[in-house]
């Protein structure tokens, strides 16, 4: 099995940073998207008819991406992340509006790369990972609320200044109330029906580098009521051998409510931390609810074969998991295993048949740590006009 999200800038340290935690990452098919405006899925709006967190395949207003700006995390490799970001804007971007944060010194050639139908806004941003540093978005009495929980470089194991405060200052630009979470946490941390089920590992907020003291029930409670949630179904993750310490949305995802596609290791591959965390993952999963009483459907959804994919590296994330799902479209790694690319689409095709499926190569992506749902973020809404 491929290794798990572990950010390749975590390999290099930024001046006055500590020692960082090394390692290697990490009911029949249904489409329940295409339903309007976010909280116009008939779903229920939370445990007491307020804040709703809002499943993926519901509405969008539009995306927001994030331009990697330092050459100290990406060194030579940074033209190609960059055409990474850029390739995946101007695909989701056929699709649904998408923002780029750019630092206003590279406005102009983040423009060029991601064309006119991509709009790039001048925002101080560090690295690509909008999943994590963009706030969270709830809808409560009709009104969208970003919750910004508190991103402090997953633990304190990187310096992000700029991308510590990307929350209120882009919540601010957009004049979306912001609530300050009483967490420290991730977007990639969190996957949710939009029926009040959130999954989550444990390993990676209940975490004295995210939340010291706090206990898992007292941070269950709280995000219960930050995000309206009624049902936690906690798996436990991999602590310690990657930078996210092992954000779920690389391990298992919701395609309908109580349905959900769990990351497997390619078949014969030696079993390792990240497998057996798909084991036990899997364990839990197929003994809980979820917080309707529905017992998950459970579809393995198996990696490619790492002698056949066109990237590299010892961080390369060869997990399907990481889509994303935009308006009408799923967006999916392309890996180059021809085989087990075609495979993972017709999986997520299955499960979305009202939407396109559209591979999308990220190596550069990949081989620093993440994916494309690691990159992008989704607000809630009418679509932008």
């Amino acid at each position: 099995m491929t290794f798990l999200p572990s950010r390749r800038s975590a390999l290099r340290s930024f001046a006055g940073i500590g020692a960082l935690v090394l390692g290697v990452s990490a009911c029949g098919p249904s489409d329940p998207g295409l339903v309007g405006a976010a909280g116009s899925a008939g779903t229920d709006s939370g445990a007491d008819g307020g804040r709703r967190l809002g499943a993926e395949w519901e509405s969008h207003t539009r995306t927001f991406m994030s331009w990697p700006a330092l050459e100290a995390v990406w060194e030579d490799d940074l033209r190609y992340v960059r055409e990474d970001i850029a390739r995946i804007a101007r695909a989701v971007g056929e699709y649904e509006a998408v923002v780029m944060m750019a630092r206003p010194d590279q406005l102009k050639a983040a423009q060029r790369a991601c064309g006119s139908q991509v709009e790039v806004i001048p925002l101080e941003v560090d690295d690509l990972w909008a999943r994590d540093t963009v706030p969270v978005f709830v809808e409560e009495d009709g009104v969208v609320t970003g919750v910004d929980f508190n991103f402090n470089g997953w633990g304190n194991k990187q310096r992000h200044d700029n991308d510590a405060l990307v929350g209120e200052t882009l919540l601010g630009k957009y004049r979306i109330p912001r609530v300050e979470a009483p967490l420290v946490a991730e977007g990639g941390s969190f996957e949710t029906d939009g029926e009040g089920t959130l999954l989550i590992t444990e390993s990676s907020i209940v975490n004295d580098n995210r939340n010291r003291g706090k206990s898992r029930d007292r941070i269950e409670a709280e995000l219960k009521e930050t995000l309206g949630i009624e049902k936690v179904v906690w798996l436990a993750g991999v602590r310690g051998e990657d930078i996210t310490d092992a954000h779920v949305d690389s391990l298992v995802r919701f395609t309908a409510p109580g349905v959900v596609l769990l990351d497997r290791a390619y078949p014969g591959t030696p079993a390792d931390s990240w497998s057996r965390s798909a084991d036990q993952a899997k364990s839990v999963l197929s003994r809980a609810t979820d917080a309707r009483g529905r017992r998950f459907e459970i579809i393995d959804l198996p990696q490619p074969d790492l002698n056949r994919i066109t990237g590299e590296g010892d961080d390369f994330v060869s997990t399907y998991a990481n889509f994303y799902i935009a308006n009408d479209a799923v967006f999916m790694p392309r890996f180059g295993d021809r085989k087990a690319d075609n495979r993972a689409k017709s999986i997520l095709q299955e499960h979305f048949p009202k939407r396109d499926v559209v591979p999308v190569p990220i190596d550069t992506i990949a081989s620093g740590g993440g994916g494309i749902h690691c990159s992008t973020h989704d607000q809630p809404g009418k679509p932008a006009a």
